[in-house]
């Protein structure tokens, strides 16, 4: 089943490209395995899927040592508390959903304990709803401008949700905003290659309108339970 819909979906992907004019190898596939059993990304693994992203740090961390005799590049995408970046900061492929000067000082001191660098993408509320997380499109460009000067973090790009609305056309402006937002600090020499937007239900808008990261849980691994 995995198989055939990790298939599905990377079809789906190149369509999207082929009419918009990108390559398919220009958007990495993040397989989101919250409430998924270590078995089930197995399979998810033997169909060429590398990238992770879980939402919760306990079980980041339980289905990492479950999962370690394979290679897997760990994304966190859910919002991280400050108190719990030591899990993960060792490890951690890139954190999504940094939007506080508070959490990027966090991340910052464990990566000068580590004499690592750790790369995040900044988190933007692109639709504006008070039940989200993130930073308000206005607040975005200062804030990017302060975290890219804290030491030992790499700000590599932006990431927001789409509303929760089950027609995909709704997420093409909150997307677009962010894609705006990306150009225009790169108008300032800030190099930020990737946009984290895009889910099962409005992933091919996220293509159209620039993302580089699509955070698909549903599509691949079935409703959760």
């Amino acid at each position: 089943m995995i198989a055939n819909n990790l298939k599905n979906i990377r079809q789906r992907i190149a369509n999207v490209c082929q009419k918009s004019g990108r390559k398919a190898e220009e958007i990495t596939l993040i397989a989101v395995s919250k409430t998924v059993t270590a078995d089930l990304i197995r399979e998810a693994v033997r169909s060429d899927i590398l990238d992770l992203g879980e939402n919760y740090v306990q079980d980041l961390r339980a289905k990492k040592e479950a999962l370690n005799d394979i290679p897997i590049r760990w994304h966190f995408i859910g919002h991280l508390q400050s108190n719990k970046v030591k899990y993960i900061a060792d490890w951690i492929y890139l954190i999504h959903a940094v939007d506080s000067i508070e959490l990027a000082s966090e991340i910052s001191k464990h990566a000068r304990r580590l004499c690592r660098n750790i790369n995040i993408l900044v988190e933007v509320n692109t639709s504006d709803e008070k039940s989200k997380f993130g930073l308000s499109i206005k607040d975005t460009p200062d804030f990017v401008r302060r975290v890219a000067d804290v030491k030992n973090l790499s700000v590599s790009g932006l990431m927001t949700m789409g509303p929760f609305s089950s027609d995909p056309e709704n997420s093409r402006e909150g997307f677009r905003k962010l894609r705006q937002i990306k150009e225009s600090l790169e108008s300032e020499s800030y190099r930020l290659p990737i946009l984290s937007m895009g889910m099962t239900n409005d992933f091919e808008v996220a293509i159209e309108e620039g993302a580089t990261m699509l955070r698909i849980g549903t599509a691949i691994f079935g409703e959760r339970k």
